[in-house]
């Protein structure tokens, strides 16, 4: 069944050319048939190759197509590689992809055919793109993959065009994942030029050839591309302005998809990882201040999709804390978990979005518990996962982080600890503004209210049930000895930190009970205070720093923006202008001077062309006969 594995992005490749083509032509229904029904057959597929990974003994399993590019110095195959970390996100991705897709049939019906259709063309495109990047077997063709999610990003991030805010968005997101793209390739560059292949289990065989230094070089090259794509500091800015993008991208793109896309590329590169303790470290801090950054900055946000996306970047912090502290396992479990509970809560704000009419403000909202049951009880489901309260599965996947962390430095677990009770205190703040107490917005928005569609709930109930149940596949030893599914099934392919440390299983209890009370107290806080007296007034002192995103957008500007456009007007008046155009005007003129002045020669009067004749022989005589000694006769003769 390995040897299907073309069809898995093959599927969305037709999806998107039917649907790119033919929007003029095909009818809505027919669109989202084409665009959902891609995405499922993708989705069984890879549900049939994972069982067959699943068995004891499956190993990796190299799907040749064809020579992508071939020359003396080396050759990169256009492979695929199935194995145990591919066949996961491969589920994921078309799984999650699908109800995203069906979600998006509803959601997105107000469109204009064509513009319906090329909405899924998009969709489809983006999904190919993310299979291609996890389904690769070298980096060359992951950077494939990698460089196609990021232009779907900035088509779906763009998708209303006609809103030059929404455009900025999306060049803000394409620019700065460029920054990122650069470090990418560059460490592909170094590998090849070292190994001479880009393909993983030949790098991965060949490792010990790197010396300390290159392999720390090519792993904080490599970071940097994660840290671009998955919204690490400093490049995390494009990732809350993405909200521009309809709430389905949103989904897509925060949930299961795009932004995991780093976390991929490191724990598809353990072994190089593993070897550069220094990189470790980096991530270490990189992870934990962003988590901790973004978690502060959610706490006085009022857009309900900017408190999501702000959420987001905290919570991949924490996946590269994991990724820092060598909990690889963790990291892969909290994508997945992750995946469940945001991409509910997305379009659990979406469904809040479409029953206001597009009001974004939770300032604005406010009792919807009554009129909204099932996207109320759903998001609630996701927020207690979010907040890490057993037995959801987010408690499983942020535990065994804060565990891995608390082993490799009780530092790193108290700021997490933190973090995650801010996580708990802005997510209920979020649900109490929207669903608890009174409604707040508008007469006609009140007497509108009313609850999806069934092709956007039942997306809801699916995301819902796996965020309460799909923990249990990493239960930690501390509950049950080898119960954890996930690290048993993924053991193949991630190897073990040098140094792991085990806590003994009181320290485990005091962890969990200490982060769960926490969480706990939060929460209560949030509920009561919120559901009762909601924040509707703008923040004012510290929480105005907070509401503003500590200013970085605002200091990035000043300091790299501005900057940068003074310097190219500098250049374009000075450099451009007045030297390199300068020049090449100046030779062009001089030419047309010259030009000018040589065809007076040509004056149709043939006395003067005998005279010119008669001259140039006798010039040409005296070159001849006297060319050895012309000095001195011109001397004689103008002397």
């Amino acid at each position: 069944m390995s040897q299907l594995a073309y069809l898995i992005p093959l599927f969305p490749l037709i999806g998107f050319l039917i649907n790119g083509l033919g929007r003029n032509k095909l009818s809505k229904s027919l669109i989202s048939i084409i665009g959902c029904g891609t995405i499922l057959a993708s989705f069984i597929v890879s549900l049939l190759i994972f069982f067959e990974v699943k068995q004891p003994g499956f190993r990796a399993v190299t799907v040749h197509l064809f020579d992508f590019i071939r020359v003396p110095a080396f050759n990169i195959p256009f492979d695929f590689q199935i194995d145990q970390l591919s066949s996961l996100f491969l589920l994921i991705i078309t799984g999650v992809g699908f109800l995203i897709h069906v979600y998006s049939s509803a959601y997105m019906k107000e469109e204009a055919p064509q513009h319906y259709g090329r909405y899924f063309a998009y969709l489809n495109l983006f999904v190919f793109s993310m299979l291609l990047l996890v389904l690769g077997a070298n980096y060359v063709i992951m950077f494939i993959g990698w460089e196609g999610v990021g232009l779907c990003s900035y088509l779906l991030i763009g998708y209303w065009f006609k809103n030059n805010e929404y455009n900025y968005a999306a060049r803000k997101a394409f620019v700065m994942n460029r920054i990122g793209d650069l470090g990418f390739l560059l460490a592909v560059f170094w590998i090849l030029q070292k190994l001479g292949t880009s393909t993983y289990s030949e790098v991965f065989a060949n490792a010990a050839n790197f010396s300390t230094a290159e392999v720390t070089g090519i792993t904080m090259l490599l970071f940097v591309g994660a840290m671009g794509k998955s919204a690490q500091i400093p490049l995390y800015t494009w990732l809350p302005d993405a909200m521009a993008g309809p709430t389905p991208v949103s989904a897509l793109i925060h949930a299961a998809t795009m932004v995991t896309a780093g976390i991929y590329m490191i724990v598809r590169s353990n072994v190089l990882y593993s070897m550069a303790p220094g990189t470790l470290g980096f991530i270490t801090i990189i992870g934990l201040v962003t988590a901790l950054l973004a978690a502060t900055i959610a706490i006085k946000q009022n857009d309900i999709k900017k408190v999501l996306a702000y959420s987001t970047v905290s919570q991949l912090g924490y996946m590269f804390l994991g990724l820092g502290v060598g909990a690889y396992t963790g990291a892969v479990f909290h994508v997945m978990t992750h995946a469940f509970f945001k991409a509910l809560l997305f379009l659990g704000a979406g469904s809040v979005i479409h029953a206001v009419h597009n009001q974004q403000d939770i300032r604005y909202m406010g009792g919807l518990k009554k009129h909204m049951p099932i996207t109320h009880i759903t998001f609630l489901l996701a927020c207690l996962a979010i907040s890490g309260i057993p037995p959801f599965s987010g408690f499983f996947s942020k535990d065994e982080i804060l565990a891995a962390a608390y082993a490799h430095n009780p530092v790193l677990w108290i700021v997490g600890v933190i973090t995650a009770a801010l996580t708990a205190f802005y997510m209920f703040r979020l649900y109490a503004m929207t669903f608890l107490g009174t409604f707040r917005g508008t007469h006609d928005q009140e007497h509108h209210l009313h609850e999806s569609p069934s092709a956007m709930t039942i997306p809801l109930i699916v995301l819902a049930v796996l965020s309460v149940i799909g923990g249990f596949v990493g239960i930690p030893e501390v509950f049950a000895p080898n119960a954890h599914a996930l690290a048993n099934f993924l053991s193949p392919v991630i190897v073990a930190p040098a140094e792991s440390h085990h806590l003994s299983h009181a320290t485990e209890y005091m962890l969990m009970g200490v982060s769960v009370g926490l969480a706990a107290i939060a929460i209560f806080y949030a509920w009561t205070r919120f559901s009762k007296r909601p924040e509707i007034a703008d923040a004012t002192g510290a929480g105005k720093m907070l509401a503003n995103k500590w200013y970085i957008d605002e200091l990035y500007d000043a300091a790299i923006a501005r900057p940068l456009v003074a310097f190219g007007g500098f250049l374009n008046r000075f450099v451009e202008k007045s030297g390199i155009d300068a020049v090449v005007n100046g030779v062009g003129k001089g030419v047309q001077y010259t030009s000018n002045k040589i065809r007076l020669l040509q004056s149709g009067q043939v006395g003067n062309y005998i005279l010119m004749m008669v001259l140039s022989m006798v010039l040409m005589i005296l070159l001849i006969f006297y060319g050895h000694n012309l000095t001195p006769i011109l001397n004689k003769v103008f002397k």
